[in-house]
């Protein structure tokens, strides 16, 4: 429970940025050969009292998105006033054990809080959402889809890969996942994807887009990297289908696992409700 409570803070600390997940940035994705070449600073740059400043502001701007931690909002006069009172060789109001233990246990209700209130909201959410025009239920109150343009060709099935794009929302319209950012579509393995994911593409023609709303149940629930019991809402737009890997143990790509690194869609349970095994997640999109 503590590590989980931990990567799901931090997570949602990096999500004021906001998160995209997206693997590899469009820089990152340029073959070498069109890339500036880019010459390393000189030392004297480096430690400028301008560079210096730039990057403490930097820093600060940091710490401060930090504190809108959805799971934890901690006081900002409060940090202000730690910060000056170690600047001034002050004593701590708590050990660094003490400290550990009220954070885990602020989290940990704070986390049970969340998943109650997001649950409630996604149900709710589901309910309402399966009488609007053009929503169609695949499983009653847990996944619904939505055709935003039709396509046409060869069509998604167990069988493929289907190459996309996608972006990734919470109920609230927050973006946690945007393959558009790196200009690139991205190749799906839909062995390694969560059943609401995997469920809702399958049918989708080459040229489609559709929206797609997942339950808690068939997304990650409590567990995985994204905010705990959120209803997910992705827009897909297909590419074009490839033949599945025959290799199982061939994984989807990076923007669709739940990591720290990606956009949260694979269902891999090894991080169980609550297990301090801390058995490393490998979530995907």
């Amino acid at each position: 429970m503590m590590n989980r409570l931990h990567r799901i803070g931090c997570l949602a600390g990096l999500m004021i940025a906001p998160v995209v997940f997206s693997g590899l940035s469009a820089d990152e994705k340029t073959p070498p050969a069109q890339q500036k070449e880019t010459t390393k600073p000189k030392k004297e740059e480096v430690f400028s009292k301008e560079n210096i400043s730039r990057i403490s502001e930097a820093y600060g701007h940091f710490i401060y998105k930090s504190l809108e931690n959805p799971i934890l909002r901690l006081d900002y006069a409060g940090v202000m006033k730690g910060m000056n009172d170690a600047k001034s060789g002050k004593t701590a109001p708590m050990t660094e054990q003490e400290y550990e233990e009220a954070i885990a246990s602020v989290q940990e209700v704070a986390f049970q809080e969340m998943s109650e209130k997001n649950l409630k909201d996604a149900e709710a959410f589901l309910v309402k959402n399966a009488k609007e025009p053009g929503v169609v239920e695949l499983e009653k109150n847990k996944l619904q889809i939505k055709v935003l343009q039709p396509g046409k060709g060869e069509e998604v099935t167990e069988l493929t890969m289907p190459v996309l794009h996608y972006t990734g929302k919470y109920l609230d319209g927050t973006t946690f996942g945007n393959s558009y950012e790196s200009k690139e579509p991205i190749s799906i393995n839909l062995r390694h994807t969560i059943p609401g994911f995997r469920q809702g593409v399958m049918g989708m023609k080459i040229g489609e887009k559709r929206r797609i709303f997942i339950h808690p149940e068939l997304g990650y629930g409590t567990s995985g990297q994204l905010l705990p019991n959120s209803l997910l809402i992705f827009d897909i737009e297909l590419m074009k289908v490839d033949p599945a890997p025959k290799d199982d143990d061939t994984t989807a790509d990076d923007d669709f696992s739940d990591s720290e690194e990606d956009g949260g869609l694979d269902d891999d349970d090894s991080d169980d409700d609550g297990d301090d095994n801390d058995a490393a997640s490998s979530e995907k999109t």
